[in-house]
């Protein structure tokens, strides 16, 4: 019986295990001073080869070895011809296919087949490419401590940049985690009028919302009495120790007597959880605290079957707060994961902007540098679009290109403008798509007019006419590693053993898309994609269209996950 089973799609990790596999070989071929104590062979598989990304070396390798790695396996590292064998007939699922291989002065460097790597990927669309490799499950709750009223609900003009990051962050974790198959939902509720909602909806955050009128009282009065009823409560008894003598502490000026407190430290000393503040201590519970619990319990009515991960994402000027809140939350009753994404502080030297003013700003400047280019015929409902799509992308690539727990600062001088390049990123990567989206317009036209043929089936093509070096950079860079690059998230989010904190490299996706755009436009600017439609060039001319179609999702996959439309046109 025929096997109809389709082909694993390639990916980086496998090949790299697989070529450590085949050098490596079995026990007896590795000298004895390479192995380590016991069952443990010296050096790590992971660590034996190198994945090649820039174009200076992609020209004569994809993959080394290094002479200081092939020392510790083999004599004066030589590799034996049995390995070599082994290395260039790799098998396996996502294992790339090699084309060659040599052993040179820097190390053992092998070519992968470009070309059955291009017809592999390329053949079905590259959708298997354009999404995480597996999909996941799970309740993911993405709790916004910035969004809690305290006691009222925050407005766009007392945001501040830093609370901004959060929730931008939290949008972003959402649409990746979502994407891997997680169940996603955001806390808190906010009223559907409020002017905050407004303000995010410009940005593209679709965040839940509810009636103005609508209460969450019922949850309210669950949590404060499970907190009353709480083993961790402090009673009357201990608090009378710690304020009278001695030398404990005294009830402060104004503070009820009467209140309700919660011993945070015994919470997590005792449910053995890690990396929690030990200055935690004993805490007053106040009603905007009950609210926040409240809502948080609301965002987790839903997971049943299944345990959720609470995901505070929250500024580092209120990491403590959010760390009492989440041992309050663990007081009442609720064992969910909890695990807190920490945002560094954002600067704006000499300007002091709130998030509502920082918005006004680059949308006028976008509108500014859209006229200067395009004239008069920036205006009407299309250009309103093209133009709060754009701002978005910038305010997204500004607060998010930087790793989470580093701070951002930010040029917010008004005479500056919005460029294409720098730090901006967003309008750079936003143009670079739309550029391929007129390119295929452009294909379109020609069809019509009788110029060009419909691009053929992909098994009618031969990819081997794919030289140029900038095609093998978008594709081995790019389209084959983006699938492993959303695998990431979900990864670091199940890590155990990494206390309170989880540090997750949210900024990929924005350096990923930065460094697509510029080798993308590198290639376009030197290539002419659409040639001559002449019979003897069409073959070339619909490898590459095959090629640019793929970027062309990857673009959008890409922007899903910072929920950014693509412009198609500008």
């Amino acid at each position: 019986m025929e096997n109809t089973e389709e082909p694993s799609p390639l990916r980086i990790t496998p090949t790299v295990r697989a070529l450590s596999s085949a050098l490596r070989g079995k026990r007896e071929n590795v000298p004895e001073s390479s192995r380590g104590h016991g069952d443990r062979i010296f050096p790590e598989p992971e660590k034996l080869w190198f994945k090649e990304s820039s174009a200076k070396n992609l020209r004569n390798r994809d993959f080394l070895s290094p002479t200081t790695m092939l020392n510790t396996l083999y004599a004066d590292g030589q590799v034996p011809p049995a390995v070599m064998s082994r290395v260039l007939s790799l098998r396996g699922s996502g294992v790339l296919p090699m084309a060659g291989g040599e052993v040179m002065g820097e190390g053992l460097r092998v070519r992968v087949d470009r070309a059955a790597a291009f017809r592999a990927v390329l053949a079905g669309g590259a959708t298997e490419y354009l999404k995480p490799s597996s999909q996941r499950q799970g309740c993911v709750v993405l709790n916004c401590p910035t969004l809690h009223p305290k006691p009222n609900t925050p407005t766009p003009d007392t945001l501040t940049l830093g609370q901004l990051r959060t929730i931008l962050l939290a949008d972003h974790m959402g649409a990746l985690l979502r994407g891997q198959g997680f169940s996603v939902s955001y806390c808190p509720t906010l009223p559907e009028d409020s002017d905050i909602i407004a303000f995010l909806q410009a940005l593209g955050i679709d965040w839940p919302t509810a009636p103005a009128n609508w209460t969450n009282e019922e949850r309210e009065e669950k949590i404060q009495e499970a907190l009353e009823e709480s083993a961790y409560r402090e009673r009357e008894t201990e608090r009378g120790r710690r304020t009278s003598g001695g030398g404990g502490r005294k009830v402060e000026e104004g503070e009820n007597e009467g209140a309700l407190r919660v011993n945070l430290k015994q919470v997590f000393q005792e449910e053995g959880l890690l990396g929690y503040d030990p200055s935690l201590g004993t805490c007053t519970v106040h009603r905007d605290s009950v609210s926040h619990l409240a809502q948080l319990d609301l965002a987790t009515a839903d997971c049943t079957g299944a345990m959720a991960t609470a995901l505070h994402v929250t500024s580092c000027q209120d990491e403590f707060r959010q760390q009492q809140i989440a041992m309050l939350w663990r007081a009442s009753g609720a064992t969910h994961t909890q695990r807190h994404l920490v945002c560094g502080p954002v600067k704006t030297p000499g300007s002091h902007l709130t998030a509502a003013q920082y918005l006004q700003l680059r949308r006028g400047q976008m509108k500014e540098a859209s006229e200067m280019k395009y004239g008069d015929q920036v205006e009407g409902q299309t250009w309103d679009d093209i133009i709060r799509v754009m701002t978005s992308a910038t305010v997204r690539f500004e607060l998010l290109s930087t790793v989470h727990t580093s701070p951002v600062t930010l040029d917010v001088q008004r005479e500056g403008g919005v460029s294409t390049k720098g730090p901006r990123g967003g309008v750079f990567v936003m143009y670079n798509c739309a550029r391929l989206h007129t390119l295929f317009d452009s294909y379109e036209r020609g069809v019509e007019k009788g110029l060009y043929p419909e691009i053929p089936e992909c098994s009618q093509l031969d990819f081997s006419a794919l030289k140029e070096e900038g095609e093998w950079l978008l594709l081995f860079n790019y389209l084959i590693p983006f699938a492993e690059l959303l695998d990431q998230s979900g990864q670091a989010l199940d890590g155990e053993g990494g206390g309170a904190r989880v540090n997750i490299k949210t900024e990929q996706i924005c350096k990923f898309l930065v460094s697509l755009s510029k080798d993308f436009s590198s290639y376009y600017n030197r290539v002419h994609v659409l040639g001559e439609p002449l019979p003897h060039l069409f073959n070339q001319m619909f490898c590459r269209l095959y090629l640019l179609r793929a970027l062309r999702e990857l673009y959008h996959s890409a922007l899903d996950t910072l929920n950014l439309p693509p412009i198609r046109q500008l």
